[in-house]
């Protein structure tokens, strides 16, 4: 099935210029514009404005380039379920995941993925929520593993794989840290709004754990102090170890932490690590035996305080 064409017109639409476009897909720009002046004689009508810096769909540019989408996603689909009726154990599998704990897990899961599919070609993309959600709407990935809650879903597939608690990280020579539970208790309650005057460093303001600290701060009644963002959980556990700041993190990164006073807040925020997909799309076998892989992963290795999920395993029977 040949569909060079629909990704060259695709290509156009992704870069809005025809010279980025020719350079991404190791086309001369003549040769890429002949090959859509040659779809607009046939369809009888342009598919894009033209301009020096910005080549926008035209209307029935939009159309085409809303179906052209669909044709590639059958086209993917029709080759996966084939495959998978071949047993033929070969193909190519992207897989999204955020900064921080997501290459842990992917580490800890392609060695033993490999030996199931050597001949799988398998992909790995580091993005933020925000990026890999819109690479799962264009098509452009396969599953993202991405850290949200329900109001952060947008309109494709999510399987929640675990629901995780967001703590409140103090230095613990704050004079509040004494209250924190002794190590291998359970974590101590605190509201937030105690620390009303002290300094916090946030994630990154599109991030999805930002919106979570700012329903958090909103519910307190109160706007932080922020001294620095960031997009790396990692950042905000290091800047409070060094007695700069306070900050707001996912249980997870209560791991092997020292320096730090952690405490639960009394209305236990949490979101869920889910597993996401384009939908109405095929889940390959190679795909589904991933997802339950890392929903193992999780659950063999848990966080220190979520409220597991426990889900039925998707179907990877050979």
């Amino acid at each position: 099935m040949d569909t060079k064409q629909i990704e060259y017109i695709l290509k156009i639409a992704e870069e809005n210029n025809i010279t980025r476009a020719a350079d991404k897909l190791f086309l001369t720009q003549s040769a890429l514009n002949q090959q859509l002046l040659k779809l607009e004689k046939e369809l009888g009508t342009p598919l894009f404005y033209r301009s020096r810096t910005n080549w926008r769909p035209t209307e029935a540019g939009e159309v085409y380039l809303r179906n052209a989408r669909e044709i590639l996603r059958l086209k993917k689909d029709t080759y996966n379920q084939i495959s998978d009726i071949a047993a033929t154990r070969r193909g190519r599998l992207s897989i999204g995941f955020t900064p921080g704990r997501g290459i842990n897990m992917f580490t800890s899961i392609y060695p033993l993925f490999r030996q199931k599919y050597p001949d799988i070609f398998v992909e790995p993309v580091e993005k933020s929520v925000r990026e890999l959600q819109k690479m799962i709407a264009d098509d452009h990935l396969d599953i993202a593993f991405l850290t949200l809650r329900q109001e952060d879903h947008t309109n494709d597939e999510y399987l929640i794989l675990v629901e995780e608690e967001i703590l409140l990280a103090i230095p613990s020579g704050h004079p509040l840290g004494a209250q924190a539970a002794p190590p291998g208790e359970a974590l101590a309650v605190m509201d937030i709004r105690n620390l009303r005057y002290e300094p916090f460093v946030l994630l990154e303001k599109d991030s999805t754990m930002r919106a979570l600290a700012n329903d958090i701060f909103k519910r307190a009644g109160f706007t932080p102090n922020l001294l620095f963002e960031t997009h790396n959980n990692n950042t905000i556990i290091y800047m409070v170890q060094t007695n700069l700041c306070c900050g707001l993190v996912p249980s997870y990164y209560m791991r092997r932490t020292n320096d730090i006073a952690f405490f639960q807040m009394p209305d236990h925020p949490s979101w869920h690590v889910a597993a996401s997909y384009k939908r109405n799309s095929y889940l390959s076998k190679p795909a589904r035996l991933f997802i339950n892989m890392v929903k193992e992963h999780w659950n063999n290795n848990p966080f220190d305080h979520p409220n597991r999920v426990h889900l039925t395993d998707l179907d990877h029977s050979e």
